[in-house]
């Protein structure tokens, strides 16, 4: 893709005894979102945060928060996650027995919709409903833990998936999570990727690198 990708800097790898500082540091730093990833032990093999914390977080940046929620149900937290701020809420097709109601009651709350494909998860998933979607979430790790592994396989994935973007005629947001860094972003933009999540390649370093790191990942 031409365009300059999105990043999104995962606040999972960032210092939570100073989260506030963080998130401004990376927003300074040239970061286009933030990467909210909330899971809840259940769903994947971690517990992170709740809305609460999404709402502490709130005033200190502008940018938007995109928040991948890892918990099934899923469907009694939407609410209470965009009342506290998240900009772009996704979920899987795993964590609820109605994809299609989940989408649309996301958007019904203000927020836009975003569905994630973990590994193993076909992107046939979304063909009768992706004039609903917003974004689409590639992981090419297993979600639950950060500091994985790419997973090149997931490349066809983004492949696929940014066929049938284009082929909809929708103006949906392809992004890619788990893994990324300066050397696998190249590949994941070129398989047709508009935003990157990325964690430890941005927060690696402290503050007076985050520039450096978000640039490096832009390719430049």
């Amino acid at each position: 893709m031409s365009a300059s990708p999105i990043i999104a800097p995962s606040i999972l790898a960032s210092d939570f005894s100073r989260l506030g500082e963080e998130i401004r540091a990376v927003e300074a730093a040239g970061a286009d979102w933030l990467h909210i990833d909330v899971m809840d032990g259940h769903f994947v093999p971690n517990i992170t945060i709740g809305p609460d914390v999404v709402k502490a977080l709130k005033p200190h940046v502008k940018i938007p928060f995109d928040v991948h929620l890892m918990i099934a149900p899923v469907d009694p937290y939407l609410e209470a996650f965009v009342a506290a701020g998240a900009d772009i809420l996704s979920v899987h097709p795993e964590s609820g027995p109605h994809l299609h109601r989940t989408v649309k009651r996301i958007r019904e709350l203000g927020a836009k919709a975003g569905v994630v494909f973990n590994p193993s998860t076909d992107p046939s998933a979304i063909d009768w409903i992706i004039e609903d979607i917003d974004l689409v979430l590639v992981m090419s790790v297993n979600p639950g833990f950060g500091g994985q592994s790419f997973i090149s396989s997931q490349l066809r994935k983004v492949e696929r998936l940014r066929k049938m973007i284009d082929a909809s005629g929708c103006d949906i947001i392809l992004e890619v999570d788990g893994g990324v860094t300066p050397q696998t972003a190249p590949s994941c933009l070129s398989a047709g990727a508009t935003a990157l999540v990325a964690g430890s390649a941005v927060f690696r370093g402290g503050p007076d690198k985050y520039a450096e790191n978000i640039r490096a990942l832009r390719g430049g």
